[in-house]
């Protein structure tokens, strides 16, 4: 009887290292495309909110005008970094990215004083920049000539932030639907070495919650180590990968990590705790000669 007691549970333990091991892969390979999706945003956000909108001046607005138009636009919750460019500024912007070689033939300063600012990712389209362009001008009568912002560009950033989003959801959700069958296949064979005590304590008359309650406690505890290893090496991947390509620290997004983190433990944990309990009824329901 000692010896039938030593044996399920020495044959147990490495079934449960081996489950925590195959479930921290399996989430560290979804931590990576997880990560990847959020650069990928993060990506799509940065190429935006690079995007220049000018707003070109009246040669002869009055100061008190511009200024107020100035301020306006600051006060603006989506508007960022925002330059009132003097008919100085402007050529010496121009001097510096471009050849000097107008001077030749005009004395006077050809270019316009403007306004020019950045906008937020979330309001970087079309429709929302033509609609402030609108109420500017209504707003301020007389003193923009000219609203300007780059459409093509604009509309090929848009299109390659949504194409790339499709394509990436559709790859996360097949990654997800691989990781919970991986997880469980796991989770399924660690159970197959503990089945014969599940049987013996339901036939010593054991009911199923007294039964399945240490083990879903064991389960959240795997769970649990199985997404703090997936974690600490997501993130070490992250550190390793941005130190040996720095471009990526301009998408460095704690808060985005921070949730992804949670995501993983949540996941971890509760395909693990739903997959031992199915393996448990699974064994509770078949008959003894069945188990062998």
């Amino acid at each position: 009887m000692a010896q039938f007691g030593k044996a399920p549970g020495t044959r147990s333990k490495p079934s449960y290292v081996y489950a925590i091991i195959g479930v921290s892969l399996v989430l560290f390979l979804f931590g990576i495309v997880g990560w990847f999706f959020l650069n990928l945003r993060k990506t799509g956000d940065y190429f935006k909110e690079s995007i220049q909108v000018h707003t070109y001046l009246n040669r002869d607005a009055p100061k008190v005008q511009i200024d107020s138009l100035t301020q306006y636009i600051s006060s603006l919750p989506y508007a960022n970094r925002v330059e009132y460019v003097t008919k100085e500024k402007a050529i010496a912007k121009w001097n510096a990215e471009n050849d000097t070689t107008w001077k030749q033939f005009l004395s006077n300063n050809p270019l316009p004083e403007s306004i020019d600012f950045y906008v937020k990712a979330d309001h970087v389209d079309k429709d929302s920049l033509a609609l402030l362009a609108t109420d500017l001008q209504n707003y301020f009568p007389g003193v923009i000539s000219e609203f300007q912002f780059p459409t093509e560009t604009l509309t090929q950033v848009s299109k390659f932030v949504k194409t790339a989003a499709v394509i990436f959801l559709i790859a996360a959700i097949l990654l997800t639907i691989l990781v919970v069958i991986s997880i469980d296949n796991t989770i399924r064979l660690a159970m197959y070495s503990n089945r014969f005590l599940i049987k013996t304590m339901q036939m010593v008359g054991a009911t199923r919650g007294f039964i399945s309650k240490p083990l879903n406690k064991r389960a959240i505890v795997n769970g649990l180590i199985a997404s703090a290893i997936a974690i600490v090496a997501v993130l070490g991947s992250v550190v390793l990968i941005e130190k040996f390509i720095p471009d990526f620290k301009v998408l460095h997004d704690n808060r985005g990590l921070f949730f992804l983190c949670i995501l993983i433990i949540v996941l971890g944990i509760a395909i693990t705790v739903i997959s031992t309990h199915r393996a448990v009824i699974k064994y509770l329901k078949m008959k003894l000669d069945e188990l062998y």
